[in-house]
This record gives C-alpha cells, structure tokens and sequence, in this order.
C-alpha cells in the first residue's frame, strides 16, 4: 500500500485550481493568476554530505543561505496566494540554515503544510521539539544499512549512521508522547552498492518506530556532474521489492517504487508537453533564484526572478515567468527533461485531461 501517494500522483485532489488553469487557456491574464500548489525550497546551498548519487553536484555545495527576512515575506505570499505545501530541501542541507526553526513556524503561520527532505544529521533536540509540531512530514534520506556502507555512500562519517538512528529514534519518541500528526520516514536511492541492505535497513526502521520506508530508483539528473549510475536497470530488483514489501505491518510502510523503475526503460513520454512547469510547482534556489522546474536549477530559461528583489507574486506575475511559460508551450523540447522527473505522474495525469475527450464522456 502507498497510501502516502508517493508512487504516484496528487494534483487531482486540487480540482479547483486544475479547473482555473484549463478555464485560463492561453490567456496570460489569466494563466498567471494560476498559483503553484508544491513549492520546493534550499534554505542552504551547503551540505553536511557527499553522496556519491547526488543530483545536484553541479551546484556547488556553495555556503549561502537563503535570507530570513525575505524568505518569511515570501512565504506569507505564498500562503495568502494558495500555496498549499512547501518542502525544504533542494541544493544542500535544510538543517543548516540558522534560522529554520523560525522559517519552518512562520511557514506554518502562513498556512503553508511543511516537510522536510534531510540526511538527519544535525535534527537536534530543539528542532525537534520547536518545529516538529509544526511539520506535515519528515523524510531522512538514509542509503545504507550499516555505518560502513554509509560512510562510503553517502560520503561523511561512519558515525553518522548511528546519530541519524538515535535522532530518529528522539523523533519518535516526542511525536508519540506529544500526539504528533507529523509522518516520520526515510527513503534510499536503490543503488547496486546498498541494495543487500535494504531488507535489514527496512527492519531496523521498523524497530525505530517510523511511519515507512520507501525504496526508490536513481534518476540521472542532465546536469549532474557524477555519470556512474546513468545506465543503472532495474529490471531485477523486483524480487527485492517482495521481500521489503513483507516488512510492512502494525503501521510501518515499506514503498517499494517498482511503478517508476518500470518507466525506466519507456523509449517515450505518453505527452509531448510538459504543463506542470510553470503553473503547479516551483524550486526556490538558495541564492534566492525562483525556478520553475527543479531540474534546471542554472538555467536562466526556467529563472522566473529572485526573491532579494522582487516580491514572491511580483516573480510568479512577472514577464520572465511569462516567457517560460511561452517556451514551454510552443517549442522546448522534452527530450531534455529528467528521465522520470517529480512531475512525471503529473504529466501523465494533466496531459489526459487536456486530450481530446472519449465519446459519450458525459455518460459517467
């Protein structure tokens, strides 16, 4: 069961702004009163880790934050303008930003649902205590079973392994004492390297007391640096995913993505446009660059404007967003998009809605 929706896709539980997007054609008066639902953040450009996946090497790994002040203004914004979730992750470690317990409430207060991607390093006990109240959902990005393997993965300390358990563990035991709504989990980039660990990774989450563990396949991201797993199959790891399936139980969820390793292999898209970018989602960069695809952090194409100087609606109404948008319905090629990217099942979903309907479709 993937009751989380994690294999799939969710923007069809959005029917009013789904309904506002295809009411606005392609009239731009309209189409940029089409707020995002999902906006992606990097509060930091910096990183705790190496992994030897990583998808945004390119990036640098660069020591810049973004600002608080302009941050928490642009937050309020997204809140008043139908943003429904943040996640803080992207280009580096959320946890290093100075101020993320106060950007996380304020997010909150704003009526934005908060979550968070990290390698859990640095959850220290104020975090915890401070922001976890307040957040959605929480995700360690944990890809190895033993503080050996991790050490060579994700490229830190072998301790580290062992500091992410105990700050799961501490995670755990607040939400259950406090009657927290929050969803605790982790998820691993299946990787030849880790792959004999994941059953015993999936039990000793299990003993940890979290909510699920997902399993997911690597993506090679066009602009990464690192190319050692560009030819990676799944195709035999399907047994894998019966074997983690079988650990779920009393609660705890393992999500084996075998739906997504199965599209590893399509020759081609079932749409030849990509109508997620820029009118669903966005990526805020940790230079305060406002993206509207993910995958093209750098690329000025998909940068709508930044933050430290103009406002979050000035961006999102502004003429640099209304030329990507003019890209991407007129000549960019697909062909140049992530191979199963975060807004594929979107696609999937948006592109059905936008064919030519079936006959009789008003028989339901």
């Amino acid at each position: 069961m993937d009751k989380y929706g994690i294999d799939s896709q969710k923007i069809s539980y959005h029917p009013a702004r789904l309904a506002q997007w295809l009411e606005a054609g392609d009239d731009w008066d309209k189409v940029k009163k089409v707020y995002p639902i999902y906006i992606e953040l990097s509060p930091s450009g910096a990183c705790n880790c190496r992994c030897v996946f990583c998808a945004v090497d390119y990036m640098g790994y660069k020591p810049i934050f973004l600002k608080t002040d302009k941050l928490m203004h642009a937050l309020s914004q997204m809140g008043k303008k139908g943003v429904k979730g943040i996640n803080m992750g992207g280009e580096g470690e959320p946890l290093l930003h100075p101020q993320i317990i106060e950007l996380n409430n304020h997010a909150k207060k704003s009526g934005l649902d908060v979550s968070y991607t990290t390698n859990g390093i640095l959850m220290s006990d104020k975090f915890i205590q401070e922001a976890l109240p307040n957040v959605t959902w929480l995700k360690v990005s944990l890809n190895a079973g033993s503080p050996e393997n991790y050490n060579k993965i994700h490229r830190t300390k072998a301790e580290d392994f062992n500091k992410v358990i105990d700050n799961l563990r501490r995670a755990v035991k607040f939400k259950k004492e406090n009657k927290l709504s929050c969803t605790l989990g982790a998820q691993m980039v299946l990787l030849p390297e880790n792959a004999h660990e994941a059953v015993s990774l999936a039990k000793l989450l299990k003993e940890v007391g979290l909510d699920y563990f997902v399993v997911k396949p690597y993506s090679q991201h066009k602009l990464s640096l690192t190319k050692q797993y560009e030819g990676i199959k799944y195709d035999s790891y399907q047994k894998l995913g019966e074997e983690l399936r079988a650990v779920s139980e009393g609660g705890f969820d393992v999500i084996f993505r075998s739906h997504t390793m199965k599209k590893w292999d399509e020759k081609e898209r079932p749409y030849h446009t990509c109508y997620a970018t820029p009118n669903f989602w966005g990526h805020l960069a940790s230079n305060g660059d406002l993206y509207s695809c993910s995958a093209f952090l750098g690329d000025d194409r998909f940068n709508c404007g930044n933050i430290n100087e103009m406002t979050f609606v000035e961006i999102w109404e502004g003429e640099k967003r209304k030329k990507n948008w003019e890209l991407m319905n007129s000549n960019f090629d697909i062909s140049e998009c992530r191979n199963n990217c975060r807004m594929d099942e979107v696609n999937r979903y948006l592109c059905r809605l936008t064919d030519v309907p079936p006959e009789h479709v008003n028989f339901i």
